[in-house]
């Protein structure tokens, strides 16, 4: 048996990350997880909301992995990964109404586009009131919260000149387009920030 993928940073920060979700997902009924990777945050926060159907998904590459992981840990609760690249047609129809939607470490990989794409599909999809919590590093008034995000943003550019720690003042500005109202912005460890926002 070939073994799972793995993430130590998921391991490292997926308590914090919990300690946030067990409130702002409180009331939801239906997550997406959008670019559910190793899938180690969604079988942990699928046994935290068991309130909650917990739907996986990322680009076909990632789904044996996902798949292995949920079938060595399964949750009533958890769903086998749906096919959902942010620049094209969301594969949602057929699920129950999303109320909620958690993401972590994937803006400062995705290309400009990609992140405006990103969040033309949260405005789409989210039903209103729903909830968006977004985890991963952030600048603000264009600077560095870390040296160590400083180091790890060149070596971003290197793997891929499109990616980039993102600016908060940008990601503000194309949620306020969707709708989407900042609750809280929650520190994090390792330099990382979680950001609640709700969507009227």
């Amino acid at each position: 048996m070939d073994p799972l993928p793995y993430s130590q940073s998921c391991e490292n920060n997926k308590s914090a990350i919990a300690s946030v979700l067990a409130h702002s997902f409180c009331g939801a009924k239906h997550v997406l997880e959008i670019g559910s990777g190793t899938g180690q945050h969604a079988i942990y926060f699928a046994k935290l909301l068991p309130h909650a159907i917990w739907q996986t998904s990322d680009q076909t590459c990632y789904h044996q992995g996902i798949n292995a992981r949920l079938a060595q840990y399964p949750s009533d609760n958890l769903r086998s990964p749906i096919e959902l690249d942010v620049t094209q047609p969301w594969p949602v129809d057929q699920l129950e109404p999303i109320d909620a939607i958690f993401s972590a470490n994937t803006l400062h990989i995705m290309s400009k586009a990609m992140v405006e794409a990103f969040f033309e599909g949260i405005g789409r999809h989210l039903v209103p009131n729903g909830q968006f919590c977004v985890y991963g590093p952030f600048n603000y008034h264009g600077e560095y919260t870390s040296d160590s995000n400083r180091q790890f943003d060149n070596w971003l550019l290197q793997q891929d000149p499109q990616s980039a720690i993102r600016d908060i003042k940008w990601i503000m500005q194309l949620a306020a387009a969707q709708g989407l109202e900042l609750v809280a912005d929650h520190s994090m460890p390792a330099n990382n920030r979680l950001l609640h926002f709700n969507k009227r």
